[in-house]
């Protein structure tokens, strides 16, 4: 299908359709201060029901650290064949954004039911949700 100006773009953009559990590789340029840079893999943890606009609620993924392992923000995530990951990775929640569906590249993997578990309740812990 050939697309002219515009059109072309909304014809892209509207096969992109992330979804909770899935892991994509994003482009999160521009960032400001602390907050998590460049292409890298992020985990959609926002619900498919929500919102009428191409925003999602993602977790970036980064490098596991040992000195992660006593924070509740970081979950520790092993690679496999779901997710696709090639190293041992940590999904950090206290770095949750919405970002417009437009810094999606690709499809990576999915994370299992049960990681996202963690990740969910790593999220009430992390915005003292009882």
């Amino acid at each position: 299908m050939m697309m002219t100006g515009g059109n072309f773009k909304e014809v892209i953009l509207s096969t992109i359709n992330p979804k909770r559990g899935k892991i994509w590789i994003v482009n999160l340029e521009p960032t400001k201060g602390a907050e998590i840079q460049k292409t890298r893999p992020v985990v959609v943890v926002g619900s498919d029901g929500l919102g009428k606009l191409p925003l999602r609620l993602i977790a970036p993924i980064t490098g596991w650290k040992s000195e992660f392992e006593s924070n509740i923000w970081h979950i520790k995530i092993e690679p496999n064949s779901m997710n696709h990951l090639n190293k041992i990775s940590a999904v950090d929640v206290l770095q949750l954004r919405g970002i417009d569906i437009q810094r999606f590249v690709s499809r990576m993997g999915i994370t299992s039911a049960q990681k996202m578990e963690e990740i969910a309740t790593a999220i009430s812990a992390v915005v003292e949700y009882v």
